[in-house]
């Protein structure tokens, strides 16, 4: 097996620049690899190569261009985690409202079996839930500020304060094994469907966890597609062998399932957020176009007009 060595700076240089990349300033040039990872700067590189046999970059590319890829990656990921926060914690308040108006406010009474999916096929997972759930209020029960105090002074922690503890994940899982009764009143806040909910909130939480641990945004794929929508057809996103070429399991489709979460003005600021940094990505580019990175991304040209389709025309799609 062959062992990757170490190099240091000045043959990481030299690397990059065998590979043809151009590096006008060096210093500046170990600086960003010093702080940034040679290996982490490296991933964004596939966009420059020549080919995907001929690993060289494209004539004229300059390590900044690289950078700029990496940054910009940085920069949506930012904008996209905020705003899956808030959709967690949205997600977090309803789904919490509803089950402690339905079953109880204390632990014993809202993590009961018979409260989740009586179906055989789903006893195992509610009982694995269940175990996870009291597990964090085991663990967090004296760490946490909020839990401590309930469990302290009132000798129970209430879902609404538990989901705080809980990862989205967890709540994603819970999700999907409600009755199902209960789910469509949580997705009714939404003003969609259930079973686009039990698909969604899987995609969302990957895509939080991707965030919050800084991978490559840009160009992720999801093994799930999401279903076609009113957003597709609208946009007139181009149709390959009968599937939509975008929007399907590309960073698109993560737009098109907050658009239908996120509150408008949430939304739209998202959006112009985004369209500034594809901006100052594309006045940095020249080995590439913007166009390159778009259809990477799952973004069709039009991709800004999905602020302008009203909410109202998803039912009638």
């Amino acid at each position: 097996m062959i062992q990757k060595q170490f190099k240091n700076l000045d043959e990481q240089i030299e690397i990059l620049k065998y590979k043809g990349l151009i590096i006008n300033n060096e210093e500046y040039a170990k600086t960003v690899l010093l702080r940034e990872n040679y290996f982490f700067l490296s991933g964004y590189r596939h966009l420059f190569m020549k080919s995907s046999t001929d690993k060289v970059y494209k004539n004229g590319t300059q390590f900044e261009e690289l950078y700029s890829l990496f940054l910009f990656d940085r920069r949506i990921r930012n904008i996209l985690f905020k705003n899956l926060l808030i959709i967690e914690n949205n997600l977090k308040s309803i789904s919490s409202y509803q089950l402690s108006k339905r079953y109880g406010y204390k632990e014993r009474d809202y993590l009961k079996e018979k409260n989740f999916d009586q179906s055989p096929e789903k006893r195992r997972q509610v009982n694995d839930l269940l175990k996870k759930m009291k597990r964090q209020i085991r663990k967090n029960g004296r760490e946490n500020t909020a839990t401590f105090h309930y469990a302290n002074n009132y000798g129970y922690i209430p879902l609404w304060i538990l989901v705080k503890v809980l990862s989205f994940g967890i709540v994603s899982e819970m999700f999907s094994v409600l009755k199902e009764e209960d789910q469509k009143e949580i997705a009714k806040v939404y003003n969609i469907e259930r079973e686009k909910l039990i698909i969604y909130l899987p995609i969302l939480s990957n895509y939080r966890n991707l965030c919050a641990h800084e991978d490559i945004l840009y160009e992720n794929r999801t093994k799930k597609e999401i279903d076609d929508t009113v957003y597709h057809q609208l946009l007139g996103i181009e149709k390959v062998d009968g599937t939509y070429k975008y929007g399907k399991n590309d960073l698109f489709a993560l737009i098109i399932i907050m658009r239908q979460l996120l509150q408008s003005e949430e939304f739209k600021g998202m959006i112009i957020e985004l369209d500034n940094a594809i901006s100052t990505l594309d006045y940095n580019l020249s080995a590439i176009s913007i166009k390159d990175v778009l259809n990477r991304m799952g973004f069709p040209n039009n991709w800004k007009e999905i602020v302008t389709i009203e909410r109202s025309l998803e039912k009638n799609e």
